[in-house]
């Protein structure tokens, strides 16, 4: 499945010089992908970034698979069912199996984080 967005979207999000290196949250982003688009309405940029966020999870959850060329692809990887202790009391509990999100990096990606 293609996800088609209205506008292409590039931006920078390397910190300026001096600045620590800190996770980026969502609204910092919409915020980057606004200034990047100075064309688009906040509330445009605000459901971008939700259609796109919410098609790959909806993708996920179908145990499908999402690949960005350059970027990476999310899937899911299986966990067993297993016996685990809770850290605070030492009891043994059963934890159930189940899914969880797993993001290979694209080459293109792998290169660009490597640059001696």
């Amino acid at each position: 499945m293609l996800l088609s967005l209205p506008v292409l979207i590039h931006i920078n999000i390397t910190p300026a010089k001096g600045e620590g290196l800190e996770a980026m949250i969502r609204s910092e982003l919409v915020l980057k992908v606004a200034d990047a688009h100075p064309d688009l309405q906040p509330n445009e940029v605000e459901a971008i970034v939700t259609t796109f966020f919410d098609e790959i999870i909806k993708r996920l959850a179908e145990d499908g698979r999402v690949e960005l060329r350059g970027f990476g692809a999310f899937s899911t990887r299986a966990r067993d069912a297993r016996t685990g202790r809770n850290p605070r009391t030492g009891e043994i509990v059963a934890v159930d199996a189940k899914r969880v999100p797993y993001f290979k990096p694209g080459k293109e990606m792998r290169a660009r984080l490597n640059v001696a």
